[in-house]
């Protein structure tokens, strides 16, 4: 019993660490960090309450005397404090948003909308959220499952998110799924987001698209526009507002989010599909990758290039430079911080510059 405390202590302190500590150079073993500090960033109240109840459950049945409680209780305490960190980034977060929008748009913006709208906006999460962390689905959601938006098979599928009531013309939020383009399916990921949305009376858009190695990009983000160019054609008939399409996703989906809305019409990605306006009126990217070129040098070592070249893009920079320039969102971003041809950006970081590995950053314009 000793032994197991003592173990499964210093386990939770590894876990909160990973959740706070951002590594690069371990190797493969970075996607053991990175699924651990994902599982304990995401879950870090729930975890403080298990472990709690670990300690409690010792202290019932050993007591505080044993040279073994001291050292695994120390090491809870610590995990406690990293756990409460992250929380406290958490929750910080809304703070920063707020800040952002306020320097972007003026400290009174919030009096400038409809009575209705700022009532919306200042709806908090309610606690069951919290209690309830994967129960996603909301009594007031109905869902239209395993639409084909293109020819692709299951991964040319997207599922429809609804308000139970009736309505017409509601923004739309599409969601694409991240998976360093290699994995990730449309009903696994930015649910409490989905479900929040349409509860807010929003109607929600999850895709699928094609993967690699067996799709090499560019087949991704020419899949997204084709799910765009859907939702513009069809989404009207769920009740929809074509003219009002927001995209979101998080790391290669932020990536591929940032990319369509950037590039409205750009005919390289639209072969077939032309005619169908791809713009959209807003982009929420979270974590995206922003530069397949490494042209600021952010990146310090070759095994992320290695692995865009050898399993995404299956082509080099020597070869197909300008796939790497296309593909890379800041490419379209001019000096002058305007994007051609795409919505307003809004940019939040506690960092005034992206911050890359050993200390190097560079600026980002938007």
């Amino acid at each position: 019993m000793e032994y197991f405390f003592v173990f499964a202590a210093a386990l939770s302190f590894m876990g909160a660490l990973t959740a706070v500590l951002q590594v690069r150079q371990i190797g493969w073993a970075v996607w053991i960090w990175f699924g651990s500090g994902w599982i304990n960033g995401e879950l870090a109240l729930w975890l403080i309450g298990g472990q709690l109840g670990l300690v409690a459950l010792w202290i019932a049945s050993a007591g505080v005397t044993a040279p073994a409680f001291a050292v695994g209780l120390s090491l809870m305490i610590a995990a406690w404090v990293l756990l409460a960190l992250a929380l406290r980034d958490g929750f910080d977060a809304g703070a920063a948003f707020s800040r952002a929008l306020r320097s972007a748009l003026g400290a009174d913006f919030m009096t400038q909308l409809p009575a209705a709208r700022r009532i919306r906006l200042e709806q908090q999460i309610h606690s069951r959220e919290w209690l309830w962390p994967f129960r996603f689905r909301r009594p007031g959601v109905r869902y239209v499952r395993n639409v084909a938006y293109s020819t692709a098979g299951k991964r040319g599928l997207l599922d429809v998110y609804l308000p139970v009531a009736q309505g017409k013309r509601r923004p739309v939020l599409l969601q694409v799924h991240g998976g360093a383009w290699m994995m990730g399916h449309k009903s696994e990921q930015a649910q409490p987001l989905l479900h929040r949305m349409v509860e807010m009376g929003w109607v929600g858009v999850s895709i699928n698209y094609r993967l690699a190695p067996r799709d090499a990009y560019p087949a991704q983000i020419i899949d997204v526009k084709k799910a765009i160019a859907w939702v513009r054609q069809h989404i009207e008939e769920y009740g929809g507002d074509p003219d009002f399409i927001v995209v979101t996703g998080g790391s290669a989906g932020g990536h591929l989010s940032l990319l369509a809305g950037l590039t409205p019409g750009h005919s390289d990605w639209q072969e077939g599909f032309e005619g169908v306006d791809t713009a959209v009126q807003g982009v929420l990217a979270m974590y995206p990758v922003v530069d397949l070129t490494n042209r600021h040098g952010i990146r310090q070592q070759d095994r992320m290039d290695g692995f865009i070249t050898r399993r995404i893009i299956q082509q080099t920079r020597e070869t197909a430079p300008h796939v790497f320039e296309d593909g890379s969102p800041i490419s379209w971003i001019q000096r002058d911080g305007c994007c051609r041809g795409g919505p307003a950006f809004l940019c939040c970081s506690r960092y005034p510059r992206f911050a890359g590995v050993g200390g190097r950053s560079a600026p980002l314009c938007c």
